[in-house]
């Protein structure tokens, strides 16, 4: 008797989970990436702000944006602990200055790294996270004809992208970046 219940729970209970489609993953919607760029052509350097967008101590430095390779080592599961094809920089601007090669600097900084970005000719989209600032999300839209005059000049002081950063729990700021190609 105990072996014709046993044989009937496990039954039922198969039976059960065969409902819940949960071994069936042609019936699954497949996720989302989380890193995606769709580029036809070089966006690569650093945006900076146009106007000062600050959170308590922290000043928003910049938006990197890496070139194509960089985008698919990352993608590929090849990935830095420091680096990443687009990352944002804040400075701590309570921290005493310091010499660089670039002239002054704040000695402190904090880097934040994607947790998801979708990049592509017409837009960046960020979400990262850091231990000083939390959660950190830029939503920008890219002006391709500023960005080519900027490239043309060797950056230009026109806004190339617009949008909106958000850091932790505090509003979200309009922001206006420039462009530079770097050092």
């Amino acid at each position: 008797m105990r072996r014709i219940v046993s044989l009937a729970l496990v039954a039922t209970g198969a039976m059960l989970m065969s409902c819940d489609n949960g071994g069936d993953s042609r019936m699954r919607t497949p996720a989302a990436p989380v890193f995606t760029h769709t580029l036809s052509g070089d966006v690569s350097g650093y945006y900076l702000p146009m106007d000062p967008a600050r959170t308590g101590r922290w000043s928003f430095s910049h938006v990197f944006v890496g070139q194509t390779a960089e985008f698919e080592s990352w993608e590929s599961g090849q990935r830095s602990a420091t680096f990443a094809p687009v990352m944002l920089q804040f400075d701590d601007v309570t921290s005493p200055m310091t010499q660089t090669e670039l002239g002054e600097a704040r000695s402190v900084t904090a880097r934040v790294l994607p947790t998801r970005y979708t990049v592509n000719d017409g837009e960046v989209q960020f979400e990262g996270r850091s231990p000083e600032l939390g959660r950190v999300m830029f939503s920008g839209r890219l002006d391709q004809g500023a960005l080519a005059t900027a490239r043309r000049n060797l950056g230009d002081e026109g806004a190339v992208l617009t949008g909106s950063l958000k850091v932790g729990d505090a509003p979200a700021q309009a922001v206006r970046l420039r462009w530079w190609m770097g050092d």
